[in-house]
Protein backbone atom coordinates (compact mmCIF):
# COMPACT_ATOMS: atom_id res chain seq x y z
CA UNK A 1 0.00 0.00 0.00
CA UNK A 2 1.11 3.37 -0.44
CA UNK A 3 3.10 2.36 -3.55
CA UNK A 4 5.34 0.19 -0.84
CA UNK A 5 7.57 3.44 -0.02
CA UNK A 6 6.95 3.39 4.11
CA UNK A 7 8.58 -0.29 4.39
CA UNK A 8 11.55 0.28 6.34
CA UNK A 9 11.81 3.71 5.83
CA UNK A 10 12.49 6.49 8.85
CA UNK A 11 9.25 8.34 9.19
CA UNK A 12 9.42 11.06 11.53
CA UNK A 13 5.97 12.62 13.21
CA UNK A 14 6.20 15.57 15.02
CA UNK A 15 3.33 15.85 17.24
CA UNK A 16 2.98 12.12 17.16
CA UNK A 17 2.07 12.41 21.03
CA UNK A 18 -1.83 14.21 19.79
CA UNK A 19 -4.49 13.02 18.08
CA UNK A 20 -3.98 12.53 14.64
CA UNK A 21 -0.17 11.87 15.56
CA UNK A 22 -1.26 8.89 17.37
CA UNK A 23 -3.29 7.54 14.56
CA UNK A 24 -0.66 8.50 11.83
CA UNK A 25 1.56 6.39 14.28
CA UNK A 26 0.14 3.57 14.22
CA UNK A 27 -0.26 3.41 10.70
CA UNK A 28 3.02 4.38 9.56
CA UNK A 29 3.70 1.41 12.04
CA UNK A 30 1.39 -1.16 10.54
CA UNK A 31 3.52 -0.52 6.70
CA UNK A 32 6.76 -1.27 8.49
CA UNK A 33 7.89 2.09 9.25
CA UNK A 34 10.78 2.68 11.37
CA UNK A 35 8.93 5.81 13.59
CA UNK A 36 10.27 8.28 15.32
CA UNK A 37 8.36 10.91 17.11
CA UNK A 38 9.00 14.42 18.28
CA UNK A 39 6.72 16.19 20.76
CA UNK A 40 5.93 17.72 23.93
CA UNK A 41 4.26 14.93 26.09
CA UNK A 42 0.91 14.26 25.87
CA UNK A 43 -1.30 16.75 27.90
CA UNK A 44 -4.24 15.27 30.55
CA UNK A 45 -6.48 15.03 27.73
CA UNK A 46 -4.67 13.52 25.26
CA UNK A 47 -5.10 9.56 26.30
CA UNK A 48 -4.70 7.74 22.87
CA UNK A 49 -0.97 7.80 22.92
CA UNK A 50 -0.65 6.42 26.37
CA UNK A 51 -3.89 3.67 25.99
CA UNK A 52 -2.14 2.64 22.18
CA UNK A 53 1.29 2.07 24.14
CA UNK A 54 2.94 4.13 21.34
CA UNK A 55 6.08 4.73 22.81
CA UNK A 56 7.16 1.25 23.60
CA UNK A 57 6.79 1.05 19.88
CA UNK A 58 8.99 3.72 18.23
CA UNK A 59 11.86 3.37 17.24
CA UNK A 60 12.75 6.50 19.26
CA UNK A 61 10.16 8.74 20.89
CA UNK A 62 11.87 12.47 21.64
CA UNK A 63 10.37 14.78 24.36
CA UNK A 64 10.31 18.46 23.24
CA UNK A 65 8.90 21.48 22.19
CA UNK A 66 9.15 22.20 18.58
CA UNK A 67 10.07 25.41 19.11
CA UNK A 68 13.61 24.49 20.38
CA UNK A 69 15.61 24.47 17.21
CA UNK A 70 18.58 23.04 18.14
CA UNK A 71 17.37 20.01 19.44
CA UNK A 72 14.80 19.70 16.43
CA UNK A 73 17.91 19.87 14.21
CA UNK A 74 19.90 17.47 16.53
CA UNK A 75 16.93 15.32 16.23
CA UNK A 76 16.04 15.19 12.77
CA UNK A 77 20.44 14.89 12.14
CA UNK A 78 20.57 11.30 14.02
CA UNK A 79 17.10 10.07 13.14
CA UNK A 80 18.15 10.99 9.45
CA UNK A 81 14.25 10.41 8.19
CA UNK A 82 13.69 9.96 4.45
CA UNK A 83 9.98 11.45 5.11
CA UNK A 84 8.69 13.75 7.43
CA UNK A 85 5.15 14.64 8.80
CA UNK A 86 4.82 17.76 10.58
CA UNK A 87 1.79 17.81 13.17
CA UNK A 88 3.62 19.50 16.20
CA UNK A 89 0.82 22.63 16.91
CA UNK A 90 -1.23 24.24 19.38
CA UNK A 91 -4.46 23.17 17.23
CA UNK A 92 -7.45 24.97 19.06
CA UNK A 93 -9.22 28.01 18.13
CA UNK A 94 -10.50 29.14 21.66
CA UNK A 95 -7.68 28.31 23.46
CA UNK A 96 -5.64 29.98 20.91
CA UNK A 97 -7.75 33.73 22.11
CA UNK A 98 -6.52 33.13 25.34
CA UNK A 99 -2.31 32.22 24.87
CA UNK A 100 -2.32 34.29 21.08
CA UNK A 101 1.80 34.07 21.54
CA UNK A 102 1.99 31.15 22.00
CA UNK A 103 -0.14 29.81 19.05
CA UNK A 104 1.82 32.10 16.84
CA UNK A 105 5.46 31.13 17.97
CA UNK A 106 4.96 27.65 17.62
CA UNK A 107 2.55 27.15 14.79
CA UNK A 108 4.75 29.72 12.66
CA UNK A 109 8.49 29.44 14.33
CA UNK A 110 7.74 25.77 14.83
CA UNK A 111 7.16 25.45 11.46
CA UNK A 112 10.04 27.86 10.42
CA UNK A 113 12.51 25.68 12.68
CA UNK A 114 11.76 22.34 10.97
CA UNK A 115 11.95 23.69 7.52
CA UNK A 116 15.35 25.53 8.58
CA UNK A 117 16.46 21.97 10.01
CA UNK A 118 15.45 20.19 6.64
CA UNK A 119 17.26 23.14 4.61
CA UNK A 120 20.74 22.01 6.72
CA UNK A 121 19.90 18.29 5.62
CA UNK A 122 22.33 16.80 3.38
CA UNK A 123 20.35 13.75 1.89
CA UNK A 124 16.86 13.61 0.34
CA UNK A 125 14.05 14.11 2.46
CA UNK A 126 10.56 14.38 1.84
CA UNK A 127 8.01 16.71 3.96
CA UNK A 128 4.88 17.09 5.05
CA UNK A 129 3.87 19.83 6.44
CA UNK A 130 0.18 19.72 7.80
CA UNK A 131 -1.90 23.02 8.43
CA UNK A 132 -5.49 23.56 8.38
CA UNK A 133 -8.70 24.71 6.65
CA UNK A 134 -9.06 27.84 8.54
CA UNK A 135 -5.42 28.76 7.22
CA UNK A 136 -7.76 30.31 4.50
CA UNK A 137 -9.28 34.05 4.66
CA UNK A 138 -12.86 32.89 5.18
CA UNK A 139 -15.74 35.33 3.94
CA UNK A 140 -18.42 32.69 4.72
CA UNK A 141 -18.56 31.57 0.92
CA UNK A 142 -21.35 29.11 0.32
CA UNK A 143 -18.72 27.29 -2.47
CA UNK A 144 -15.56 25.55 -1.42
CA UNK A 145 -11.94 27.33 -0.76
CA UNK A 146 -9.24 26.27 -3.52
CA UNK A 147 -5.33 26.02 -2.68
CA UNK A 148 -5.22 29.15 -4.73
CA UNK A 149 -7.35 30.81 -2.69
CA UNK A 150 -5.88 33.51 -0.21
CA UNK A 151 -4.48 32.84 3.13
CA UNK A 152 -6.27 34.77 6.59
CA UNK A 153 -7.52 34.04 9.93
CA UNK A 154 -10.10 35.62 11.92
CA UNK A 155 -8.64 34.19 15.20
CA UNK A 156 -4.92 34.04 15.95
CA UNK A 157 -4.98 30.05 15.43
CA UNK A 158 -6.00 30.58 11.78
CA UNK A 159 -3.62 33.68 11.40
CA UNK A 160 -0.43 31.44 12.70
CA UNK A 161 -2.09 28.75 10.81
CA UNK A 162 -2.42 30.84 6.99
CA UNK A 163 1.23 32.83 8.77
CA UNK A 164 2.71 28.90 8.53
CA UNK A 165 1.54 28.16 4.95
CA UNK A 166 3.56 31.42 3.71
CA UNK A 167 6.66 30.21 5.56
CA UNK A 168 6.30 26.79 3.99
CA UNK A 169 5.92 28.86 0.24
CA UNK A 170 9.01 30.81 1.08
CA UNK A 171 11.51 28.20 1.78
CA UNK A 172 10.10 26.10 -0.60
CA UNK A 173 10.28 28.78 -3.30
CA UNK A 174 13.61 29.84 -2.17
CA UNK A 175 15.83 26.99 -1.30
CA UNK A 176 13.84 23.61 -2.53
CA UNK A 177 14.28 23.92 -6.18
CA UNK A 178 14.32 21.60 -8.72
CA UNK A 179 17.42 20.12 -7.96
CA UNK A 180 16.90 20.01 -4.19
CA UNK A 181 17.35 16.95 -2.36
CA UNK A 182 14.44 18.41 -0.34
CA UNK A 183 10.32 18.13 -1.59
CA UNK A 184 8.13 20.23 0.79
CA UNK A 185 3.84 20.38 0.62
CA UNK A 186 1.39 21.25 2.63
CA UNK A 187 -1.77 19.35 3.55
CA UNK A 188 -5.09 21.30 4.57
CA UNK A 189 -7.84 19.33 6.42
CA UNK A 190 -10.16 19.97 9.01
CA UNK A 191 -13.02 18.93 11.34
CA UNK A 192 -11.57 15.32 11.75
CA UNK A 193 -13.22 13.12 13.86
CA UNK A 194 -12.50 9.62 15.66
CA UNK A 195 -12.51 7.50 18.17
CA UNK A 196 -9.78 8.85 20.63
CA UNK A 197 -10.23 12.25 20.46
CA UNK A 198 -10.24 14.24 24.25
CA UNK A 199 -9.90 17.65 23.14
CA UNK A 200 -11.18 20.36 24.71
CA UNK A 201 -13.89 22.79 22.96
CA UNK A 202 -14.11 19.85 20.20
CA UNK A 203 -18.04 18.17 20.24
CA UNK A 204 -16.89 15.12 19.53
CA UNK A 205 -15.32 14.77 22.56
CA UNK A 206 -18.20 17.06 24.27
CA UNK A 207 -20.69 14.65 23.17
CA UNK A 208 -18.84 11.41 24.74
CA UNK A 209 -17.53 13.18 28.09
CA UNK A 210 -21.10 14.49 28.51
CA UNK A 211 -22.83 10.95 27.68
CA UNK A 212 -19.79 8.96 30.41
CA UNK A 213 -21.65 11.26 33.05
CA UNK A 214 -25.00 10.97 32.01
CA UNK A 215 -25.62 14.73 31.34
CA UNK A 216 -27.24 16.65 28.32
CA UNK A 217 -24.46 17.45 26.09
CA UNK A 218 -23.75 21.19 25.94
CA UNK A 219 -23.87 22.79 22.02
CA UNK A 220 -22.61 26.45 21.66
CA UNK A 221 -22.57 26.70 17.65
CA UNK A 222 -25.18 24.86 16.75
CA UNK A 223 -25.75 26.38 13.01
CA UNK A 224 -22.06 26.03 12.17
CA UNK A 225 -21.66 24.08 8.95
CA UNK A 226 -18.20 21.82 8.55
CA UNK A 227 -17.01 19.47 6.23
CA UNK A 228 -16.76 16.36 9.13
CA UNK A 229 -14.27 13.49 7.98
CA UNK A 230 -13.07 10.17 9.70
CA UNK A 231 -9.47 11.16 11.11
CA UNK A 232 -8.13 8.41 8.71
CA UNK A 233 -9.09 10.41 5.88
CA UNK A 234 -6.78 12.93 5.66
CA UNK A 235 -4.49 10.99 7.01
CA UNK A 236 -4.44 8.96 3.78
CA UNK A 237 -4.51 11.79 1.99
CA UNK A 238 -1.29 12.87 4.07
CA UNK A 239 0.54 9.37 3.70
CA UNK A 240 -0.17 9.32 -0.36
CA UNK A 241 1.62 12.87 -0.77
CA UNK A 242 4.64 12.00 1.55
CA UNK A 243 4.72 8.74 -1.01
CA UNK A 244 4.65 10.48 -4.39
CA UNK A 245 7.11 13.17 -2.82
CA UNK A 246 9.14 10.58 -2.13
CA UNK A 247 9.18 8.70 -5.22
CA UNK A 248 10.98 9.84 -8.81
CA UNK A 249 9.83 13.54 -9.79
CA UNK A 250 12.05 13.71 -12.67
CA UNK A 251 10.82 16.79 -14.61
CA UNK A 252 10.62 20.52 -12.98
CA UNK A 253 7.27 20.82 -14.00
CA UNK A 254 6.15 17.79 -12.42
CA UNK A 255 7.95 18.23 -9.52
CA UNK A 256 6.10 21.63 -9.14
CA UNK A 257 3.20 20.26 -9.13
CA UNK A 258 3.31 18.10 -6.30
CA UNK A 259 5.30 20.46 -4.08
CA UNK A 260 2.74 22.19 -2.94
CA UNK A 261 -0.74 22.91 -1.23
CA UNK A 262 -3.46 20.32 -1.14
CA UNK A 263 -6.86 19.95 0.31
CA UNK A 264 -8.12 16.86 2.06
CA UNK A 265 -11.67 17.02 2.77
CA UNK A 266 -14.74 14.91 2.37
CA UNK A 267 -17.54 15.00 -0.30
CA UNK A 268 -20.25 18.08 -0.06
CA UNK A 269 -22.66 16.10 1.28
CA UNK A 270 -20.92 15.73 4.47
CA UNK A 271 -20.83 19.33 4.89
CA UNK A 272 -23.42 19.13 8.09
CA UNK A 273 -24.00 21.64 11.10
CA UNK A 274 -23.09 20.73 14.33
CA UNK A 275 -26.29 19.86 15.98
CA UNK A 276 -26.82 17.44 12.85
CA UNK A 277 -23.47 16.17 13.86
CA UNK A 278 -24.88 15.49 17.54
CA UNK A 279 -27.89 13.99 16.35
CA UNK A 280 -26.24 11.58 14.40
CA UNK A 281 -24.50 10.47 17.09
CA UNK A 282 -26.68 10.35 19.45
CA UNK A 283 -28.85 8.06 17.24
CA UNK A 284 -26.14 5.07 17.72
CA UNK A 285 -25.48 6.38 21.42
CA UNK A 286 -29.15 7.45 23.13
CA UNK A 287 -28.84 10.82 24.87
CA UNK A 288 -30.05 14.56 24.68
CA UNK A 289 -28.32 17.91 24.03
CA UNK A 290 -28.80 21.54 24.59
CA UNK A 291 -28.46 24.99 23.07
CA UNK A 292 -25.63 26.27 24.84
CA UNK A 293 -25.49 29.67 22.56
CA UNK A 294 -23.54 32.32 23.74
CA UNK A 295 -23.91 35.47 21.81
CA UNK A 296 -20.91 36.98 23.64
CA UNK A 297 -18.51 33.74 22.66
CA UNK A 298 -15.30 34.53 20.71
CA UNK A 299 -15.74 34.32 17.02
CA UNK A 300 -15.87 30.98 15.02
CA UNK A 301 -16.18 30.64 11.37
CA UNK A 302 -20.14 29.67 10.46
CA UNK A 303 -19.42 28.16 7.08
CA UNK A 304 -16.60 26.56 5.53
CA UNK A 305 -15.51 23.53 3.45
CA UNK A 306 -12.79 22.74 1.22
CA UNK A 307 -12.50 21.93 -2.72
CA UNK A 308 -10.62 18.21 -3.01
CA UNK A 309 -10.49 18.90 -6.97
CA UNK A 310 -6.65 18.92 -6.96
CA UNK A 311 -6.13 16.12 -4.83
CA UNK A 312 -8.06 13.94 -6.95
CA UNK A 313 -7.10 14.84 -10.55
CA UNK A 314 -3.27 14.92 -9.37
CA UNK A 315 -3.52 12.34 -6.63
CA UNK A 316 -5.98 10.30 -7.56
CA UNK A 317 -7.44 10.52 -3.93
CA UNK A 318 -10.72 10.75 -2.78
CA UNK A 319 -12.90 9.87 0.57
CA UNK A 320 -13.57 6.52 1.66
CA UNK A 321 -16.23 7.00 4.42
CA UNK A 322 -19.28 8.93 3.75
CA UNK A 323 -20.83 10.75 6.53
CA UNK A 324 -22.70 8.23 7.91
CA UNK A 325 -19.32 5.88 7.94
CA UNK A 326 -17.86 8.03 9.91
CA UNK A 327 -20.76 8.94 12.32
CA UNK A 328 -20.76 5.04 13.16
CA UNK A 329 -17.34 4.39 13.08
CA UNK A 330 -16.65 7.11 15.52
CA UNK A 331 -19.53 6.17 17.80
CA UNK A 332 -18.42 2.42 17.83
CA UNK A 333 -15.38 3.26 18.31
CA UNK A 334 -16.39 4.90 21.82
CA UNK A 335 -18.33 2.64 22.37
CA UNK A 336 -16.40 -0.34 22.55
CA UNK A 337 -13.48 1.09 24.15
CA UNK A 338 -15.58 2.55 27.28
CA UNK A 339 -17.23 -0.99 27.43
CA UNK A 340 -13.61 -2.72 27.72
CA UNK A 341 -12.40 -3.22 23.87
CA UNK A 342 -8.51 -2.83 23.93
CA UNK A 343 -7.51 0.61 22.02
CA UNK A 344 -5.00 -0.50 19.92
CA UNK A 345 -7.32 -3.45 18.38
CA UNK A 346 -9.60 -1.11 17.86
CA UNK A 347 -7.56 1.05 15.79
CA UNK A 348 -6.11 -1.39 13.82
CA UNK A 349 -9.51 -3.34 13.28
CA UNK A 350 -10.64 0.32 11.83
CA UNK A 351 -7.38 0.84 9.81
CA UNK A 352 -7.60 -2.19 8.09
CA UNK A 353 -11.23 -1.76 7.60
CA UNK A 354 -10.59 1.47 6.06
CA UNK A 355 -7.88 0.16 3.93
CA UNK A 356 -10.13 -2.84 2.56
CA UNK A 357 -13.28 0.05 2.03
CA UNK A 358 -10.31 2.14 0.17
CA UNK A 359 -9.25 -0.91 -1.92
CA UNK A 360 -12.66 -1.41 -2.85
CA UNK A 361 -13.51 1.78 -4.44
CA UNK A 362 -10.45 1.68 -6.29
CA UNK A 363 -8.37 4.53 -4.01
CA UNK A 364 -5.02 4.48 -5.73
CA UNK A 365 -3.10 4.36 -2.53
CA UNK A 366 -4.92 1.21 -1.94
CA UNK A 367 -4.17 -0.44 -5.53
CA UNK A 368 -1.53 -2.37 -3.95
CA UNK A 369 -4.71 -4.25 -2.11
CA UNK A 370 -5.89 -4.73 -5.27
CA UNK A 371 -3.13 -6.29 -7.58
CA UNK A 372 -2.76 -9.04 -4.76
CA UNK A 373 -6.32 -9.56 -3.94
Amino acid sequence: MFADIYQNRSVLVTGHTGFKGSWLSQWLLQLGAQVHGFALNPQSHEKLFDQLSMAEKLATDTRADIRDRELLKATIDETQPDIIFHLAAQPLVRLSFDIPFDTFETNVMGTANLLESIRLLDHSCSVVLVTTDKCYENREWLHAYREEDAMGGYDPYSASKGCAELVSAAYRNSFFSVSSKQRIATARAGNVIGGGDWAKDRIVPDVFRALAKGESIPVRNKHATRPWQHVLEPLSGYLWLGSTLAQDLDSGSYREQYCSAFNFGPSILSNRTVSDVVQSILSHTGGEWSDCSDPNAHHEASKLNLAIDKAFHLLGWRPTWDYDETILRTAQWYQAVTDGADPTSMVSQHISLFESNASEIGNPWASTMNQSQ
